[in-house]
């Protein structure tokens, strides 16, 4: 067992005996990653940082059903993933538009250059600019896929859809987002 899992699990206990130190540190830990899931999900910077803040605060009253089996980022994850989507559903069917939907930028720090050019970033830019374009299913089912790493099974219970359709929706989901990265090239 890693030195940082040793830490999360000692926190995670912390936290369970109600200490607000633990917390905050776990939060700190997790808190960027899981805004950038929320963020790419919903497009609404407000609303990424209401679901993350909800989200901890589900997870931490019911830290006691977390059983280990994944480990804790990756439970966490999965409850801001549902809660985004959840969300997303809910303001798909008000049909509510926000400015700010239409001037929404990726930031995210996990976005790394491989070379000293700067290459990699940019072009990995271009890809996470270029799927804002994209119907929001096929936006929704890449970003699931490609940059939160669900397999496809998980997809289908996430975003409540068949196999088939899934693996349509992506391989679909894939080709616009070749296409749209050609016409801009």
């Amino acid at each position: 067992m890693s030195q940082q899992s040793e830490n999360t699990e000692l926190l995670l206990k912390q936290c369970l005996e109600g200490s607000q130190r633990a917390q905050l540190a776990i939060y700190n830990k997790y808190y960027k990653a899981m805004y950038n899931a929320s963020l790419r999900i919903v497009k609404h910077t407000a609303l990424a940082e209401d679901i993350m803040q909800d989200s901890f605060l589900s997870a931490f009253t019911k830290l006691s059903t977390f059983k280990g089996d994944v480990a804790f980022g990756a439970w966490l994850k999965r409850i801001v993933i549902n809660n985004s989507i959840y969300h997303y559903r809910k303001n798909q069917k008000t049909g509510t538009v926000d400015l700010e939907d239409v001037m929404y930028r990726v930031e995210d720090d996990e976005v790394v250059a491989t070379d000293t050019s700067g290459y990699t970033e940019l072009k990995a830019q271009k890809v996470m600019e270029t799927m804002k374009n994209l119907k929001d299913n096929y936006r929704v089912s890449l970003t699931l896929h490609l940059i939160e790493g669900y397999d496809y099974d998980e997809i289908c219970e996430i975003m409540d859809i068949s196999y088939a359709n899934c693996r349509t929706t992506i391989s679909r989901a894939k080709e616009s987002l070749r296409k749209k990265l050609t016409v801009n090239v």
